[in-house]
């Protein structure tokens, strides 16, 4: 696919008319680039963009992100047209598990449910009880009956879940290698630089640089954080997408990243240019085979019928 290579304002027509001339919706997750999320429907989180995928009424839906989540687009509305207009932007802790490797995992404890992060491919939430986000990890946790959790495939936030259960639960041995690389001495040289600062961090970061942290939250938790506190000063722990929106909607609040690391080359491969190509050709269109999209969509549809937090 060819990049036109169009000024900012022409792309952004292009891609407005495309959009209602084939019945499209823009679903953009937070840690797009900010022409990127200039254009979005919905801006959000792998649980918002999942929810909006589920109960959009429009005929094609172009996801800003990753492979996983178009995929779980694609589940969850089978008869739409789902485009991922970076076909490439994968998401390395999602290639940290397969399907073979959870069936042999699964074995070793029979007992247990399987909980699988919404960072997965389609095969693997197929081989999965129930899926959950960040935002709602602890709540499908408790939703189960079984008192053992396979949890896949994030470690950090399998570690981060156990901290409010007393179910037992089994990490794998994933990570998300963004957020990986903040480091407690980083922390420290930050929150010594703005000691009026509240330290929020995502619960995909390890458990020393969660047990420093003032609030522990998913990206659309950060948000709405971000707009509720009285603090005026925040150091953000998650990837710096998500600076863009925070600053934007609340600018008279100051905010500063926790780590220059915290970048995501995966999700940065979305332009304009690709998404207005992907609108024009109508690909890269994302599928499922009929068999795992069948038995991922329940693990998806489970999660989705948890209430959300008030």
């Amino acid at each position: 696919m060819t990049a036109s290579f169009a000024p900012v304002e022409e792309l952004i027509r292009e891609i407005a008319a495309l959009r209602e001339e084939r019945n499209a919706t823009l679903l953009v997750h937070n840690y797009q680039i900010p022409d990127v999320q200039s254009v979005a429907d919905y801006l959000g989180d792998s649980l918002d963009l999942s929810r909006r995928a589920a109960e959009s009424e429009a005929e094609v839906i172009v996801f800003c992100g990753v492979h996983f989540m178009a995929e779980s687009a694609c589940i969850l509305a089978p008869e739409k047209t789902v485009l991922l207009p970076r076909e490439d932007a994968g998401c390395p802790m999602a290639d940290m598990v397969t399907p073979g490797a959870l069936r042999e995992k699964k074995k070793e404890h029979s007992d247990a449910a399987v909980v699988c992060y919404v960072n997965s491919s389609a095969a693997v939430k197929a081989e999965s009880d129930i899926c959950c986000t960040s935002a709602n990890a602890v709540r499908v946790v408790e939703s189960l009956e079984q008192e053992e959790v396979l949890f896949v495939p994030d470690r950090n936030l399998a570690l981060y879940v156990q901290r409010f259960t007393e179910k037992k639960i089994i990490p794998w041995q994933g990570y998300c290698p963004t957020h990986h690389r903040i480091d407690a001495d980083e922390l420290r040289a930050a929150k010594q630089e703005r000691p009026n600062a509240v330290l929020v961090v995502h619960p995909e970061c390890t458990p020393e640089v969660i047990d420093m942290a003032d609030e522990v939250l998913s990206t659309s938790g950060m948000v709405r954080f971000a707009a509720e506190s009285e603090a005026e000063e925040f150091i953000i722990g998650t990837e710096v997408g998500l600076m863009e929106r925070i600053q934007r909607e609340n600018p008279h609040k100051r905010f500063y990243l926790a780590s220059s690391k915290l970048v995501c080359p995966n999700m940065k491969k979305t332009t304009l240019e690709a998404v207005a190509a992907s609108l024009r050709a109508l690909s890269p269109r994302i599928t499922v085979e009929p068999e795992v999209a069948k038995k991922a969509r329940q693990a998806l549809e489970r999660m989705l019928a948890i209430p959300r937090s008030q």
